[in-house]
């Protein structure tokens, strides 16, 4: 009885597993290349649950999304000779599940190959054209020059390429710092150059206000010179007016105008000669007829 028992879950398991191994599942976005015996039978497309000869057949599922590839960071030299760290990037699809399985059989590989071709192309293609040309609208021509050349050599393999792009294009730091300092070094000397021409428009402004000021105080002194010596005369012929009308009176004032000025200056005690002509009007008083 209990031989019975086993050989019945040993048929079960038997069962079992050709009725696993005679199904496969194909999902959306994926398609599947039927291989029986190591020779390819037919590629499915369609999604859902299909049916295969147990033991005999493999199945190879593939993507039919875009897929990424992104190789290593490298140097490049360009056509002027200047070096480049670049890292391009593609984006690729299985359109040939077939010709894919007879050449590189997994993605893996696929990444390995198609890295290969994307980093030739893009040595041979930087290594013709000038950095400057990566700042120009030259940049799409090199990255479409990159892109059919990589589709050329993968379209025998059953991959189609969709897109080659450069994730980054920099300078090696030792060149951005070589750059960077003559940069500065330049900068620093149109600085000093600015600098010494400023101190030169500033002593040209200097100059030109200390003449400008000399110019204006000559002749504001000539003006006041002339304007002081019209006031003089002008003064010298009223006093001559003066002095023809009336002698004994002007003397009379500028007598006392003397006294003022005298007195006015001097210390409490004033000694002069009882004779001097100083005292002479203070002690006679003015000239009889003499106009008030």
């Amino acid at each position: 009885m209990r031989s019975r028992w086993i050989a019945a879950i040993a048929a079960l398991a038997l069962v079992a597993d050709l009725a696993y191994s005679s199904f496969y599942v194909v999902n959306e976005g994926e398609q599947a290349l039927v291989v029986r015996l190591g020779a390819p039978v037919e590629v499915v497309e369609t999604p859902g649950l299909k049916l295969k000869a147990p033991f005999i057949d493999t199945v190879y599922l593939t993507s039919t999304r875009s897929l990424l590839l992104e190789p290593q960071v490298e140097q490049a030299i360009m056509g002027d000779q200047k070096r480049l760290e670049v890292q391009p990037y593609a984006r690729y699809r299985i359109v040939d599940p077939l010709r894919f399985y007879q050449a590189l059989r997994t993605p893996e590989a696929a990444n390995v190959q198609l890295g290969q071709f994307v980093s030739s192309a893009a040595r041979r293609a930087l290594g013709q054209a000038p950095l400057r040309a990566l700042l120009t609208d030259e940049r799409a021509h090199i990255v479409d020059a990159i892109k059919a050349e990589v589709a050329a050599k993968a379209a025998p393999l059953g991959v189609s390429v969709d897109e080659v792009r450069f994730r980054r294009a920099d300078l090696p730091f030792e060149t951005s710092q070589a750059i960077y300092d003559r940069m500065k070094s330049e900068r620093q000397r149109e600085a000093k150059e600015l600098r010494a021409q400023g101190f030169e428009w500033a002593q040209q402004i200097q100059s030109k206000a200390d003449r400008d000021r000399t110019v204006i105080l000559s002749e504001a002194q000539r003006a006041a010179a002339v304007a002081r010596g019209d006031g003089d005369a002008e003064a010298n012929r009223a006093l001559t007016d003066a002095f023809s009308q009336d002698p004994q009176f002007y003397a009379m004032a500028r007598t006392l105008q003397t006294y003022k000025n005298a007195l006015a200056n001097s210390a409490p005690t004033l000694i002069v000669s009882p004779d001097a002509d100083f005292l002479k009007l203070l002690k006679a008083g003015p000239a009889e007829g003499a106009k008030p």
